[in-house]
């Protein structure tokens, strides 16, 4: 019999805040965005956001709140008036900590530096600013907004603005090169980010790129592009701590941390999912609909699914498994509850075929289960 989890009032939460417009989607975008056509319904969507926070707040009683986020689509197309009234409305609604960390995604061509200051003045302590290249005819192909003069002068407003925040950047890009991209991880470290998120671009169902895919890098030149890029980033003083995530001491996004230990969190707005743990281990996730109309009007109550042992085991392995650091039993305990039965033989198999290794009381990643990191993720498919 695993031991309870800590009480509700010991375990912090994250707030995923979801701002699903835009004002074009990109042809590689899967996330829940919508091309924003006419005007933007500010007031109805902050309504129904804080109405979704008072409905959630009900569910999770006295529990700290560690980190908010506003993601998208461009959250940056909303004011800093409205970031503002959702962060006063978090605080009447939940205990607050005091060093919480508020993350806003922006895109340059929806910045300039005034926006900067009025957003880090509405409670915004760390952007995310979705950079991607800074070659002209890669961002003409990803469909982005912006310029690369454009995406320049943000990476030098947030730097002037925020003490933390981070650069998006995409390897693997149709015509990319191994030079473009060392000069796209050139330019972004001129700006000597604290946080660079590094990811190579993947071809997903139902996107513009699936229906109609573009030329891409092959493998060995995208393997050539990755150790390029990584070598520069080490060599700049960030580390990866995460897959596709690289930060100076003290700078790893804290949020998304939260996902990949296993933290709970609520999602409000459109589409935007949650998960949270009862004092006994047993994990629920919640869905809001995904069309911002049905959103707005409340048509459709947030869904929520008990999630099976087996279901816990992989999506804390899933996310687990991102991080660099080792983990132990007893964080193995705390996330899986009576699912770690399921685990052990899974990791035994796992250690004996090198894709992990045990050391006294923890396992961490081979350097070739780093390298498999998909495939050892699926090894806890159980």
């Amino acid at each position: 019999m695993s031991a309870a989890l800590p009480g509700p009032g010991e375990r912090p939460l994250g707030i995923y805040v979801h701002l699903p417009w835009c004002v074009r989607r990109c042809p590689y975008c899967d996330f829940n965005a919508h091309a924003l056509t006419g005007e933007l319904p500010r007031q109805p969507y902050l309504a129904a956001l804080l109405a979704d926070l008072a409905t959630n707040a009900e569910d999770v009683g006295e529990r700290e709140v560690a980190t908010v986020f506003f993601g998208g689509g461009t959250p940056s197309l909303f004011p800093a008036e409205d970031i503002a009234a959702v962060l006063a409305h978090i605080r009447e609604l939940f205990p607050v900590a005091e060093d919480h960390e508020v993350t806003l995604e922006a895109n340059p061509g929806t910045m300039e530096h005034d926006r900067f200051l009025a957003y880090r003045d509405a409670g915004v302590n760390r952007v995310s600013l979705g950079i991607q290249s800074l070659q002209p005819e890669a961002l003409k192909v990803l469909g982005r907004i912006h310029d690369a003069d454009e995406a320049q002068r943000a990476l030098a407003d947030a730097n002037s603005v925020f003490r933390t925040w981070n650069a998006d950047l995409m390897y693997g890009l149709p015509g990319q090169t191994p030079e473009t991209a060392a000069a796209d991880v050139r330019g972004v470290l001129a700006h000597q980010p604290p946080h660079v998120s590094y990811y190579q671009l993947t071809i997903e169902p139902n996107t513009p790129f699936h229906h109609q895919p573009p030329a891409l890098p092959d493998d060995e030149t995208c393997w050539e592009i990755q150790q390029t890029g990584s070598g520069m980033l080490m060599a700049a003083g960030l580390a990866d701590y995460e897959v596709s995530a690289w930060a100076r001491p003290q700078h790893a996004c804290r949020h998304n941390l939260h996902y990949w230990t296993w933290g709970d969190f609520i999602g409000v707005g459109a589409g935007a999912h949650g998960k949270l743990t009862d004092r006994h281990g047993a994990v629920t996730r919640t869905e809001r609909a995904r069309n911002p109309n049905l959103y707005i009007k409340g048509g459709e109550a947030q869904r929520r699914r008990a999630l099976a042992p087996n279901e816990v085991l992989f999506e804390f392995m899933l996310n687990r498994l991102r991080l660099r650091r080792p983990f132990d039993r007893a964080e193995l305990a705390a996330g899986l509850g009576d699912a770690i039965a399921l685990a052990e033989p899974l990791l035994a198999a796992a250690t004996a075929d090198g894709l992990l290794r045990h050391e006294g009381d923890s396992w961490r990643h081979s350097e070739h289960g780093w390298s498999f990191l998909n495939d050892l993720q699926e090894r806890f498919l159980a």
